[in-house]
């Protein structure tokens, strides 16, 4: 049976108008609108608003402090509140229940505005979720969105809450119980540890799990190096898809400690080394000495944080592909990754090719993105942020 329409309450809503036309981009699906793009407006963020022009109403949002001023939920006319949330929420756990692979429990519940609820991130590490609320919207219907993580699963033990970022990050324990330090959980079968509490992200890096399992199935017989490797997540999948020997290498100690128990946890006896070292400075060294690895991981932190920053951040991965490139043995693999919204596909693949230019022949192998867990909008390009490249520098 249909389900009878809710009330619409927007046209009691408080009423934002476009300076500019923007009507065709919100009704193909991109979720922001920046504050310039708005005639001036002082409202509480989290304020449900309607968004007009001079054609009538256009979408409604959340009203949010910062360049962005709203945060667009809807183009069609319809009621923002706690049902809302659930519904959206409960949408986007169907859509996992279709793509998340076999034996694999840590997963993304949500992807913000992928799933279309901007500013949204859940993630699931087997019996927890952390919600991860970006922006004051966000964090005023913090209480509904704990409540549909809830709804759409039921099982879980507890649910934390993450909010602000560097030195002002705070978690919180919003439903249930809190887990322990640190939580095992599976991909593709392989056991990953990670740390809900005061890991980078969420606790892990979701966003690889298929790059991981690639690396699984390419490094038999192989020696692998691992930059940036955070606690191990491609060094395990090296180890356990038949790698000779493994190096790792981090600035963080705890990180590398995660990734020595992960190592242990799935059996493994290969060696497996960490550095706690700068990567720039350990290829220099290794290059002095003449080093070589038959694979190499590099996925750097993002080197473009805003677009001022990208300029610096070509050089910055041109120099760290010349370096890897330079480290591998004849007929070695190159995994190279970029998780900086702001360098699209053409502009890393143009740094691959610079680097290149000196070195010699470089062969591309394959091309992806973040899983389907992380599903991107068609006319939010911005959301499609992680590059990643498998090459081969050729003899």
């Amino acid at each position: 049976m249909p389900r009878p329409p809710r009330d619409d309450r927007r046209s009691s809503l408080p009423t934002l108008r476009l300076r500019r036309p923007l009507r065709a981009a919100l009704e193909a699906g991109h979720p922001w609108i920046w504050r310039d793009a708005l005639d001036a407006f002082d409202l509480e963020p989290g304020t449900v608003v309607r968004i007009v022009d001079d054609r009538g109403p256009v979408a409604t949002g959340l009203a949010e402090q910062g360049p962005i001023g709203v945060r667009v939920l809807s183009t069609r006319p319809i009621t923002i509140d706690a049902t809302f949330f659930a519904e959206r929420i409960a949408r986007a756990a169907s859509l996992r229940d279709r793509v998340v692979p076999p034996d694999t429990d840590a997963y993304r519940l949500v992807h913000g505005e992928g799933d279309g609820v901007p500013g949204v991130v859940v993630d699931v590490y087997a019996h927890w979720a952390v919600v991860q609320l970006d922006g004051a919207a966000s964090e005023r219907w913090r209480d509904a969105l704990v409540a549909g993580v809830r709804a759409a699963r039921p099982a879980l033990r507890g649910i934390l809450v993450r909010t602000g970022r560097r030195e002002q990050k705070k978690i919180e324990l919003a439903d249930g119980e809190a887990p322990p330090p640190y939580v095992d959980v599976r991909e593709h079968g392989m056991v990953l540890r990670g740390d809900l509490a005061h890991g980078q992200k969420t606790g892990l890096f979701l966003d690889h799990r298929e790059s991981r399992f690639r690396v699984r199935q390419l490094a038999r017989g192989l020696r692998v190096l691992n930059l940036y490797g955070y606690t191990g997540g491609f060094s395990i999948g090296a180890g356990l898809g038949g790698a000779i020997e493994v190096d790792t290498v981090d600035v963080a100690p705890a990180a590398l400690e995660l990734a020595q128990q992960s190592w242990a946890l799935n059996g493994l006896t290969a060696p497996h080394r960490t550095h706690a070292r700068d990567v720039p400075e350990l290829l220099e060294e290794a290059r002095a000495r003449g080093q070589r690895w038959d694979l190499i991981i590099a996925d750097p932190p993002s080197f473009a944080p805003n677009e001022a920053s990208l300029p610096a951040a070509i050089k910055s991965y041109r120099a760290l592909h010349r370096a890897c490139l330079r480290a591998l043995e004849p007929n070695g693999l190159y995994l190279a990754a970029s998780c900086s919204s702001h360098v699209d596909r053409a502009t890393f693949d143009r740094t691959l090719r610079e680097a290149a230019e000196k070195i010699g022949p470089v062969q591309v192998l394959e091309r992806w993105g973040a899983p389907a867990d992380h599903p991107r909008l068609a006319a939010f390009p911005e959301g499609d942020y992680l590059k990643v490249v498998l090459a081969r520098r050729l003899d």
